[in-house]
């Protein structure tokens, strides 16, 4: 019995440590820790009419590799608009272990 606490209680100090290590961050107004998925407004104009969505994300594992590009250029490039009418993003964090951040454009 003293043998099985022991194998828990290692158990529980190895999936502690390793959630501090994978101290993946993605920028996002509202912190999860566990989880987070959060979407929000950056930039608007008074212009309500669009007719266009482009999208572009970059992705990041363990904060030790990240690929991709959020850029507005390429989300703008990815839904062929040419006039911007709005810039929203998108953050998801998944234990720290992976991360995805993206730009979503709106426009004509």
């Amino acid at each position: 019995m003293k043998q099985i606490k022991v194998a828990l209680a290692l158990v529980g100090i190895t999936a502690a440590a390793f959630s501090l290590a994978a101290c993946q961050i993605v920028a996002s107004p509202m912190a999860g820790t566990t989880f987070n998925e959060t979407k929000y407004g950056n930039i608007a104009t008074a212009e309500t009419a669009t007719t266009k969505e482009g999208k572009a994300c970059g992705t990041s594992i363990l904060g030790a590799f990240a690929q991709g590009d959020a850029s507005i250029v390429a989300a703008k490039a990815n839904g062929g608009i040419t006039k911007v009418t709005s810039v929203d993003h998108y953050a998801k964090n998944i234990l720290g272990i992976y991360g995805e951040w993206c730009t979503i454009v709106k426009g004509n």
